[in-house]
């Protein structure tokens, strides 16, 4: 299953604290740009009935679609700052390959 690392978890944190209505983040998958797939990450305010799996890592809540959970075992979420560009970035080992730009991605 996915893992967060502690500045993946800070930084969900302190984004959750100013959105007193979100319950937790969806990971997922989308099909998109020359490799195929891309991740998504957004926030989660309803407990939609969508959301199969559902676990707490360390405190934070974090919902996958039930497609979309094969994409996630082994992977890591980071947050990074490289110079003045910062974000969250998904740590995948099963990887194939990505696109030349980084958006997406094959396993």
């Amino acid at each position: 299953m996915l893992s967060l690392t502690k500045e993946a978890i800070d930084k969900i944190n302190e984004l959750i604290e100013k959105r007193p209505q979100t319950t937790g983040i969806r990971v997922g998958v989308k099909t998109t740009g020359c490799s195929g797939l891309a991740y998504v990450l957004e926030y989660v305010d309803n407990q939609a009935l969508e959301f199969v799996s559902y676990y707490e890592y360390k405190g934070v809540r974090v919902f996958i679609n039930n497609e979309d959970v094969v994409y996630f075992h082994g992977v890591t979420l980071d947050w990074q700052k490289k110079g003045l560009n910062e974000g969250f970035e998904f740590i995948n080992p099963n990887e194939k390959g990505r696109c030349g730009c980084g958006e997406s991605f094959r396993v």
